[in-house]
């Protein structure tokens, strides 16, 4: 589906006229003990965000004003964010999982001048402070108590009346994206119209995303791709920010009930359906691809759910970031064939080839700001480096935070153009696959060498008793020692010293790891909200370091 203009919301009137009856938006709840639905075609879809869209233009919201969302995904949501986009308002999303302290610096840097959420995000707007210095519209969507504005179903206007889109400009912002904060703290990535278009046609060239086709839309910012796509959002029942918390019942029934033909889940949610649905003989014949996405996935997860597919049905794992979405990816008959093997021995995750269009090299490690990326910086094949990246859904900013985008963003060698530096360490093989080898953060450098995370953990992984493991670097007579952390699978029974031992001699046994002398155990490693998949080797290490003193 096409439009001139480059607002993103364009394409919904669009299909809406074209196939007014297609389905559009899902969401599963439960009332009365009971799982139901509750859905939008494409004319509803499109018809109830004019009639919002108009009402938010009548309290002020205008083009161009940062506009806080802070609504469980919904029929409203969907029908709030098109109608923010048609207005021409800044979305500013947040996680709310990120943590109080970092969501009130967030929306403080966001100077935000709206502010629509539901009762509970009002509570604490109110009680924390958020925005208040800059926040004067408020909405609610819901019940409005003591804290004054008022409510979606107050300024939802009536009748027929088409709303006059914006017409936005490609390079104009359509959204701020707040990052997680899990390997590192939020950033705000400022989202042009341009970058929302770019992803969506990667959607439908990379991906072969057609219309008609029904997405199980575990995270809501990937939904809002559907109607450009032609494809229905089915939303289940979940907290998207606890994936590993679903209930794998709820996710297969809304597959099934709808014969989804997409899904897409972070690893954590990958692992939850993968463990419950061949165990209860599950089969999900109607998807034809899995998309993976927020973490390196684990190899044995990936085969558990591939078991659910129909014969020459993949899931791919995806990666990228909130500023550059996607980056690469590969499809499980290649990745837990050669690769894997390669992996197990410490050669790193491999992600894949690049997208159409998107440039992907290896630099010199550096930890400080690098103005102009020229070839000089480049690493050939097989050498370890940080990832950049350039290309059409790459973000050239952070909003309000100058010194993170020079830390983050580089000019081409003729001025122009933004290369990402994706704060990865990995390689390019000769065949032109990405491989990751973790955050260029936790690297480990030791008197003996520098050490990368996921080579070497992934070494010790193969271990039956281990769930994962952690290294982290710990402060040792003014020399950094490697520590691995350690959290042992639920069935394991051999004691610590057994285990410690066995592992001792997995990684003496290879070069990568032969320096990682100290091995804790711990209960259970802390994990990023929004995935459950990025470990916090920050908190580990301060961890490590207690135990060791």
């Amino acid at each position: 589906m096409t439009t001139n203009n480059a607002n993103i919301a364009a394409h919904l009137p669009a299909v809406a006229a074209q196939h007014p009856d297609t389905l559009s938006v899902v969401v599963q709840e439960t009332r009365g003990g009971r799982l139901g639905y509750r859905q939008y075609t494409a004319k509803e879809l499109n018809a109830e965000s004019d009639h919002i869209a108009h009402g938010l233009e009548h309290v002020g919201i205008t083009r161009g004003m940062r506009t806080v969302l802070m609504v469980k995904p919904s029929l409203e949501f969907f029908a709030l964010t098109f109608a923010l986009f048609k207005v021409g308002a800044v979305p500013v999303m947040v996680d709310p999982g990120m943590g109080i302290k970092n969501l009130k610096t967030c929306l403080a840097e966001a100077e935000p001048e709206a502010f629509i959420g539901i009762p509970k995000a009002h509570v604490a707007r109110v009680l924390m402070g958020w925005g208040k210095a800059t926040v004067r519209i408020l909405i609610t969507v819901g019940r409005k108590l003591f804290w004054g504005g008022v409510t979606l179903q107050e300024i939802r206007e009536e009748g027929d009346r088409p709303y006059a889109m914006a017409q936005t400009e490609p390079e104009e912002t359509a959204a701020i994206l707040f990052t997680s904060g899990s390997t590192g703290v939020p950033k705000g990535a400022v989202y042009p119209h341009r970058i929302f278009n770019a992803q969506v046609e990667c959607l439908r060239r990379d991906y072969g995303i057609g219309p008609g086709e029904k997405d199980l839309a575990t995270f809501p910012l990937f939904a809002l791709f559907g109607p450009a796509l032609g494809m229905a959002a089915i939303v289940p029942e979940m907290d998207a920010s606890k994936p590993a918390k679903a209930d794998p019942k709820k996710i297969i029934a809304a597959i099934q009930g709808y014969e989804a033909t997409n899904m897409f889940g972070s690893p954590a949610l990958i692992d939850v359906v993968g463990r419950y649905g061949p165990a209860h003989r599950v089969r999900l014949p109607s998807l034809k691809r899995v998309i993976s996405a927020g973490a390196p996935a684990d190899p044995e997860s990936l085969a558990r759910f591939c078991t659910m597919l129909e014969p020459g049905v993949e899931v791919l794992p995806s990666y990228g970031a909130t500023e550059a979405l996607p980056v690469a990816f590969i499809g499980t008959n290649e990745l837990l064939g050669e690769t894997t093997e390669q992996t197990h021995r410490g050669a790193g995750i491999c992600v894949g080839r690049a997208v159409e269009n998107m440039e992907v090299s290896i630099m010199a490690i550096s930890d400080g700001p690098v103005e102009t990326y020229t070839d000089d910086l480049r690493l050939p094949a097989g050498a370890i480096g940080e990832i950049v990246v350039k290309g059409p859904v790459v973000t050239a900013s952070y909003y309000n935070r100058p010194e993170s985008t020079a830390l983050a963003k580089m000019r081409g060698p003729d001025g122009t153009g933004t290369y990402h530096r994706m704060g990865d360490l990995g390689y390019l093989d000769e065949l032109g696959r990405l491989w990751m080898c973790g955050r260029k953060a936790h690297r480990v450098d030791t008197p003996e060498g520098t050490l990368f995370t996921i080579p070497c953990e992934r070494i010790f992984n193969v271990h039956p008793s281990v769930r994962r493991t952690a290294l982290v670097g710990v402060k040792q007579g003014g020399v950094t020692a490697p520590v691995l952390c350690v959290e042992r699978n639920k069935d394991a029974r051999e004691p610590d010293q057994t285990l410690r031992q066995a592992l001792l001699e997995l990684g003496q046994a290879n070069p990568k790891t032969k320096s990682i002398r100290t091995i804790l155990f711990h209960p259970r490693f802390p994990v990023d909200i929004r995935h459950n998949a990025k470990i916090f080797r920050e908190k580990l290490a301060v961890w490590a370091e207690g135990k060791l003193s």
